[in-house]
């Protein structure tokens, strides 16, 4: 009787509920942005895309882009979800530069990007002391999403990505070998958790030669992980490297130039 009268319940309840099933389908169809934040991390919802599929079935398809925070605070890490570069990094730090990106063309045109770094899966992206990223955040959402929507390619020309830093050469000494083998390992992944990247400059007479990309350029703390971290990682594990040296681009060093006479000229008036 137990079982007559439930599969009879069951039975009177299924138009009920598919009618409810389809209800709350249309809804998350058709609902809006959403946006989530945490002291952390922020997750963006974008617009459904819809898009017809061989069956006429509607799919909606959604992007996810979180944001993490780095060590240097005008520079922001933004993790869309999918593979941005899979391979290799990019660096542009002008709009000349971003001719090569679509991405960061697009990028570019906000106001207060002032850097762009693309990682495996993530887009680092640096501001002017100025703007805010209060104001910022949306339309860099809406660029990343816009373009991963578009199936445009991160680079117009990806061959130049393919020439890594810390390939082997057959002239490669040993103790070369052993730097580049340890900063692909050990170093990178590390620093690239933090939104940025080193490239290996060359090793001459003990000093390894370095040059900080993405959040990492121009970081307060830019010393402290060149010489407490890199420097004693390398001089551990390879006696033959003494120091480890910065190396610092021809605009990058103009600008430290001018934020020091600013500096002293502030220090006279005191």
């Amino acid at each position: 009787m137990a079982s007559h009268f439930t599969n009879t319940m069951l039975r009177a309840s299924r138009p009920v509920l598919r009618s409810l099933l389809t209800s709350q389908r249309r809804t998350l169809m058709t609902r809006s942005l959403t946006l989530t934040q945490s002291p952390l991390t922020m997750a963006y919802q974008s617009t459904p895309l819809r898009r017809v599929a061989p069956l006429g079935f509607n799919q909606v398809r959604t992007m996810f882009i979180q944001t993490e925070q780095t060590p240097n605070d005008d520079s922001l890490k933004f993790i869309p979800g999918v593979e941005v570069l899979g391979k290799g990094t990019a660096e542009f730090l002008d709009i000349r530069s971003s001719m090569q990106s679509p991405l960061a063309k697009a990028l570019f045109q906000i106001d207060g990007v002032g850097g762009i770094f693309f990682g495996p899966d993530f887009i680092t992206i640096s501001k002017d002391n100025q703007s805010e990223w209060s104001l910022m955040k949306p339309d860099i959402y809406a660029a990343i999403m816009d373009h991963f929507a578009s199936g445009q390619p991160i680079m117009y020309d990806e061959n130049d990505l393919m020439a890594s830093d810390t390939a082997i050469h057959p002239d490669d000494s040993e103790e070369v070998m052993m730097i580049k083998e340890l900063l692909d390992t050990r170093i990178r992944p590390a620093i690239q958790e933090d939104g940025g990247d080193i490239e290996f400059c060359g090793f001459d007479d003990g000093v390894v030669k370095l040059k900080l990309k993405g959040s990492c350029r121009g970081c307060s703390s830019s010393t402290i992980t060149l010489k407490n971290g890199i420097e004693n990682m390398l001089m551990h594990y390879i006696p033959e490297v003494q120091s480890v040296e910065q190396v610092i681009d021809e605009s990058e060093s103009v600008a430290l130039q001018e934020l020091d006479k600013l500096e002293k000229r502030l220090g006279d008036k005191d």
